[in-house]
């Protein structure tokens, strides 16, 4: 349910107004917009007409039900675009955020060579796998506390901001300890004993669409996070499985459209996952812009022949630089920048 309070309502009439909804049962939870200012009730909604009686307390204007089983995350509760910010810039603004990096920090020369590139070339943060889940035991699983060092390392050379994966819930403050933003990957999204660990973490969190999730599993997971206490959630298409084997997924473009009209949530795309082939990122995250997304992800590796996991569908910094210039002309045309764009708004 969400309550919408007059625009003159004062913070004592929101204050009993959140009170009766505990005293309902529920949790309330506040959403400020630049025209409205409307309070949430979460929770079971074999309850729902216990918040009947709020109707007549001072403040309140009008009681709207929420249609979606997702509630926080609904653009119902809040039809206003989030923009969470990251340093000195924010994701789900005008800026298009360029994030890349390698599957795996593998080396600190690799890593800094690689982070030294997509910093000159107007990459706003770095990814880089410390912990990796992979299909296969034999694997390389990252190199865990040292690939977070490697990390931080960088983000001090470059002042490029982190996100990094975290597998486990035990890992979480050790990963936060390190990271900007807390990935989850497509095999987590729906861990949620993961999920809720994440609800109390003070970093924002990435959340990657699992690679047989629907947009409603997708969103109830990003739901979990938010209703344990961290709505500063982006969501990641990075392809699905279909029939198809050509390619290693297949990006689910019409997604992001599909997910900017559900939620008010940032959303980014993750070519690199969604093709698995290097020659197919440019095309596809130029699409990415063109269909609404707010940034790609693109892991970019100095020599991908040599790459430790994921080297098909890795990007030389030459071809990242490229990509980027290239990108540049597509956000124009969208009204957006990217970060070092000449030609618009730079931070």
């Amino acid at each position: 349910m969400i309550i919408v309070m007059k625009l003159d309502a004062s913070e004592e009439e929101v204050d009993i107004v959140c009170d009766s909804i505990r005293n309902c049962g529920f949790r309330p939870h506040i959403s400020r917009g630049e025209e409205r200012l409307v309070i949430g009730a979460v929770g079971s909604a074999d309850n729902k007409e216990r918040l009947q009686s709020l109707r007549g307390l001072p403040g309140v204007k009008e009681l709207i039900p929420i249609s979606q089983p997702y509630k926080l995350v609904s653009r119902e509760l809040k039809p206003e675009k989030t923009k969470i910010r990251v340093g000195d810039f924010e994701i789900g603004g005008s800026e298009f955020i360029v994030i890349g990096g390698p599957c795996s920090v593998e080396t600190r020369e690799q890593l800094m060579e690689t982070a030294d590139a997509i910093k000159e070339a107007g990459a706003r943060m770095l990814r880089g796998g410390a912990f990796k889940p992979r299909t296969s035991p034999y694997d390389f699983q990252g190199l865990e506390v040292e690939g977070l060092k490697l990390l931080a390392e960088a983000r001090e050379r470059t002042g490029l901001k982190i996100i990094t994966e975290v597998i486990t819930p035990e890992d979480t403050e050790v990963v936060a300890e390190f990271a900007d933003i807390l990935q989850v990957g497509a095999r987590n999204m729906q861990n949620f004993a993961l999920l809720k660990k994440l609800g109390g973490v003070g970093r924002p969190v990435l959340l990657k669409r699992g690679m047989s999730a629907t947009i409603k599993e997708f969103l109830l997971s990003a739901e979990y996070i938010a209703t344990h206490g961290n709505d500063r959630v982006i969501l990641c298409e990075r392809g699905i499985r279909t029939f198809e084997t050509a390619l290693r997924n297949t990006l689910d473009l019409t997604a992001v459209p599909l997910l900017n009209e559900l939620t008010h949530l940032p959303v980014v795309v993750d070519p690199s996952h969604a093709t698995g082939k290097r020659s197919l990122v440019h095309p596809s995250a130029k699409a990415a812009v063109a269909i609404g997304a707010d940034g790609v992800l693109i892991e970019v590796h100095p020599r991908p022949h040599e790459a430790w996991s994921d080297g098909p569908q890795s990007i030389t910094p030459p071809e990242f630089e490229k990509l980027v210039t290239e990108l540049r002309k597509y956000a124009s045309l969208e009204s957006r920048y990217i970060h070092g764009d000449f030609g618009g708004e730079k931070n």
